[in-house]
């Protein structure tokens, strides 16, 4: 048989622009096409694979086997594995060679011989594994019986065409075809339509008719080859009876790949009833590839995780427990120095959830006060107008409290007129009660919700009079300096009226951190430049996160940018500041990472800090290269599989309409983090480029981190921005999911999105269970989490050193349970990103292609899950259930012996904070001073995060086997194997 070229497959138009069923897998595996065939790393040879005509053996050439020996029965296949996950190909030297998307296995016989290929591409790849899985499903057809048979998607659209036309036999023009398809699918393109409405015409005789049309069948296959998306065909093959999902298929695809629980086969319906395009297909209860490709783009299964989409974090914390959003100099549009002043600004940034806005306040004209940038040609706007749009605006979008900046240029008179307009405007909305000054920390969003409060300047506690002086000057203008002059600045009038309106945020100077640990009240806010705030972040970064647990810090721009361009609020945010002043006038990327950070927690402008930021007695430094004590770092798994719809560069010169686009990924957080890395170039194909490409990051602190996706043209004369989209790492969705693009001044670009696979695995424990994945990545035994610093006190030493035993069990027990969850895997032939729903669909419905009389049930005994046998099976199935049973009883050692290792960490570390209030003192009798002593006393702080972080792994460990043990049980129930539903 002559080989096939994949490279004439795709020009044939079997990609983007026209895959139809898995009939078409058929004939290009009928067909032919090379593969390398793999024994070793030096035993690899090119052979021709083909599939018979009559659909029953896959034959290759040449071969030094006898040509009967060198063909496999397809009723003798057992599995068809995607990737590297075989022995063969989990060899480092192969491992290494080719990428993980290009590599598949094919098991087979009742010996369970392995047979492990490499395509030319992933795209190839994925011909084969549909085609192969689809002949191992049972419910294929011969092309004979395709043509006698319709299937339900063709005797929909031919209906619809026949409502259409007005009778059985009419035909549709141009316009008719376009109207009628963008009703089916208001998504598909209309040029692409138009292009393959005058091919189908130029191919037709020519005739004399001045108004082509078409036909039914032609309009079947132009609406097929312009609506069909491949690497959605693909997915759905997988996991359908037929052409199809019923729903069953589609209870198994939600529960093994997006992670979804508590479903019912209830709920499937209703999917279906929502998204199935035909009338037949909602009767029967069938999802079609039209009805499964609109789920997959809908709502539902876009990449932001729908809990974000409110508020779901901890709201009860103090303030300074949170970053914040914030403009800078909010009232412009524009630069800094002569741009317009808007009131629509502020409307503008509070609809976006912004939760800090400012006001430079200067005397206007009949007494009224004024907002402009001073001493600029910036216009100037009404300060009583900003106000009232302040008032009907400042909870529209979230109810938790506002902060308005006031900087204060004006003379005595205007001062009562702002505060008059205040207290008229905003009522009991304005928050005037005085702080209590026993407290340590600020009250919490929760406490404020419905509040504005006001931050400026404050007149001593001795002043008795209607006004006093405070300094003049920008509070962060020289906050490098040690010591300040007090006589340095000039000196302004304040009327009390105005300063008693400031209650919680009273803005000070800053001058060091140990000043202002031994004097600045909880309710004092120091502003910083950037360039400040940046050499602290280099120099002094622990102590930036320690001053920023109990106190607030406003961050700003350097007065360089009088283009309004934006700090990177990243390298603030790593060390803890909450209020980093962003231009919001300015698009670019900082304000994409901005914007992103606060798409979370229901944008409501508070986002919670980690706990290794807000704790009072933890170590952490953003420069560190080390690992955190406490946190599980993470591997973000990405494939990249398709794109949808790209517009051209907005201000690209003319060089036609076709793009070459890439993406390139971005990972930004803590310097150890932060990471890139891009696709493939797809060459001029924006309508649907297919790039099927996987990448890993590993994350450090998940918490801290946000995930950017840049589309750009490759061959660009201008400009090569296409779009993006940022999400914070915490609110990704595991599975298949789509994500829309977004210009550079953040308006949709709908219906230009990137179609994606998300998993996120654990490199060394921890993680979160319910959405992660479930997997990990296989690590040598290491003490990470038990290492122990020396203090320098005998008896504080001797009293953590006791802790280390205990910390190596516990992180024994975890990484048991996690080697013994990979070795599950392999067993299973499935990759580290898979999930244990994966593993035990696989064993479930692997029985149906055994010889043998075999059933297996699964059976709860004192709430674990353990698999009972019956009958004669095979090597492999008792090797799975060997490696469950290991996991199961791995599993079970820990949660039983997790509680008491918790309650012993609690009670040391316990002990050790006891330490904490004479650790000075000690420390200074052991003879330890200056840096030393610092250093010393950050030891001590990492060992009680040590004993913490632990503690809190090992309980989140505990609820993970909790987790995975009901997910076994459900996943087996869906498979109808739980107790007595024996599958056989």
């Amino acid at each position: 048989m002559a080989s096939f070229s994949p490279i004439s497959f795709y020009a044939k138009g079997w990609t983007s622009t026209g895959y139809k069923k898995a009939s078409d897998c058929l004939n290009f595996m009928q067909n032919g096409c090379q593969l390398i065939k793999v024994r070793s790393s030096s035993r690899m040879y090119h052979r021709i694979f083909s599939l018979s005509e009559d659909f029953e053996e896959l034959r290759w050439h040449p071969t030094s086997k006898k040509p009967d020996k060198a063909k496999i029965r397809i009723d003798d296949l057992k599995e068809v594995r995607h990737g590297k996950n075989t022995e063969t190909f989990r060899t480092p030297d192969i491992s290494q060679e080719f990428p993980d998307d290009r590599a598949f296995s094919i098991i087979y016989s009742n010996e369970y011989l392995t047979l492990d290929l490499i395509a030319s591409s992933a795209d190839e790849a994925n011909i084969w594994i549909t085609g192969l899985m689809y002949l191992m499903s049972g419910c294929h057809r011969t092309p004979n019986e395709n043509d006698e048979q319709q299937d339900m998607r063709d005797r929909w659209l031919q209906t619809v065409f026949d409502d259409a036309a007005g009778e059985p036999l009419g035909q549709l023009d141009e316009i008719e075809v376009m109207k009628l398809i963008k009703k089916l699918n208001n998504g598909v393109g209309s040029m692409r339509v138009k292009q393959k409405f005058k091919e189908i015409i130029s191919d037709k005789s020519k005739s004399d008719s001045l108004r082509p049309t078409v036909t039914s069948s032609e309009f079947v296959e132009l609406f097929k080859e312009t609506t069909t998306r491949p690497e959605i065909y693909f997915l759905l093959v997988r996991y359908a009876s037929n052409d199809y999902m019923t729903a069953d298929d589609l209870l198994l695809f939600l529960e093994t790949e997006q992670g979804m629980t508590g479903l019912s086969r209830e709920t499937c319906l209703a999917l279906i009833q929502e998204y199935e395009l035909t009338d037949e297909g909602k009767r029967n209860g069938y999802l079609g590839i039209d009805g499964f490709t609109r789920y997959l783009i809908s709502e539902q299964c876009e990449i932001m995780d729908h809990n974000h989409k409110s508020v779901c974090q901890d709201m009860t914390q103090p303030l300074s427990h949170y970053f914040i959003a914030a403009s800078h100099n909010t009232y412009l549009t524009e630069d800094q120095l002569k741009g317009p002043s808007s009131i629509e600004a502020y409307a503008r940034v509070l609809k976006k959830g912004c939760r800090w806005v400012e006001l430079d306040c200067w005397d206007g004209a009949n007494g009224e006060p004024i907002i402009y940038h001073g001493h600029t040609l910036t216009s100037k706007i009404s300060f009583k107008s900003v106000i009232e749009s302040i008032n009907q605006h400042a909870f529209e979008t979230s109810e938790y409290p506002l902060i308005l900046s006031i900087e204060n240029h004006c003379s005595v008179d205007q001062q009562t007129v702002m505060v008059q307009h205040m207290k008229n405007i905003l009522q009991d909305k304005l928050y005037t009660s005085s702080p209590d000054e026993d407290s340590l920390y600020l009250l919490s969003p929760e406490e404020l919700k419905g509040k504005i409060l006001i931050k400026g300047k404050k007149l001593g506690q001795n002043v008795m009079q209607d006004e006093g002086e405070v300094t003049d000057e920008d509070e962060g203008a020289d906050s490098g300096r040690k010591h300040i002059k007090k006589d340095g600045h000039k000196k302004q009038v304040l009327i009390k009226e105005l300063s008693d309106l400031v209650c919680l945020c009273k803005s000070v100077r800053f001058q060091d951190f140990q000043e202002s640990l031994k004097n600045q009240k909880f309710y004092e806010i120091c502003s910083l430049t950037e360039g400040v705030a940046s050499k602290f972040a280099n120099m002094c970064a622990e102590d930036f996160v320690n001053h920023n647990k109990r106190l607030l810090t406003r961050v700003y721009p350097n007065a360089h940018r009088v283009d309004s361009s934006n700090l990177n609020p990243q390298d603030m945010w790593n060390c803890g500041c909450q209020i980093v002043a962003m231009n919001y006038q300015t698009p670019g990327l900082m304000m994409d990472l901005y914007e992103g950070k606060f798409k979370q927690n229901g944008q409501c402008g508070y986002v919670l800090k980690p706990s290794i930021m807000r704790e009072e007695i933890s170590y952490f430094s953003a420069n560190s290269r080390d690992i955190i004590p406490g946190v599980s770092p993470q591997i973000l798994h990405i494939k990249l599989i398709s794109g949808r719809q790209f517009p051209k560069p907005k201000k690209a010169t003319s060089k036609g309409d076709a793009i070459d686009p890439y993406v390139f990924m971005e990972i930004f957080g803590i310097p150890s983090d932060c990471a890139e890395d891009r696709t493939k170039t797809v060459p001029h194909n924006g309508y649907n480029p297919i790039f099927d490409e996987s990448f890993e990051f590993t994350v450090t602190l998940p918490e801290m981190a946000l995930v950017r996706f840049v589309v750009l043209d490759d061959d660009y004369i201008g400009d090569e921005f296409i779009g993006q989209y940022t999400i914070p790492f915490e609110c990704l969705q595991p599975g298949y999911r789509h994500l829309t693009l977004y210009s550079n001044t953040g308006e949709s670009l709908a219906p230009a999105s990137l179609f994606v696979h998300i998993a996120v695995t654990n490199k060394r424990g921890g993680g979160k269970a319910h959405k992660r994945g479930l997997s990990v990545k296989k690590s040598k035994r290491n003490s990470h989490f038990a290492r122990i610093r020396t203090v320098g006190v005998k008896n504080v030493d001797e009293h953590f050193k006791s802790a280390v035993p205990i910390l190596e069990d516990a992180n024994n027990l975890r990484e048991n349970v996690q080697n013994a969850m990979i070795k599950f895997k392999e067993a299973c032939g499935l990759a580290s990103i898979a999930n244990l729903k994966q593993c035990i669909r696989l064993i479930g419905s692997k029985l149906d292609n055994t010889y043998d009389a075999v059933s297996l049930h699964l059976v709860v005994r004192e709430d674990l899950p353990y698999f009972e046998l019956e009958g004669n099976s095979s090597e492999m199935l008792r090797k799975r259930l060997s490696a469950f049973e290991v996991m199961i009883s791995e599993c079970k050692i820990l949660m039983d012996k997790a509680e008491a290792l918790v309650a012993k960490l609690d009670k040391l570390q316990q002990t050790g904070l006891d330490f904490h209030d004479k650790m000075n003192d000690l420390l200074t009798k052991e003879g330890t001073k200056g840096k030393k002593l610092s250093k010393s006393m950050e030891s001590f702080a990492w060992n009680i995060r040590i004993l913490k972080g632990q503690a809190d792994t090992l309980s989140r460990s505990k609820k993970e086997c909790q987790d995975w043990m009901k997910q076994i049980i459900d996943a087996s129930s869906s498979l109808g194997i739980l107790k007595d539903a024996a599958v056989s």
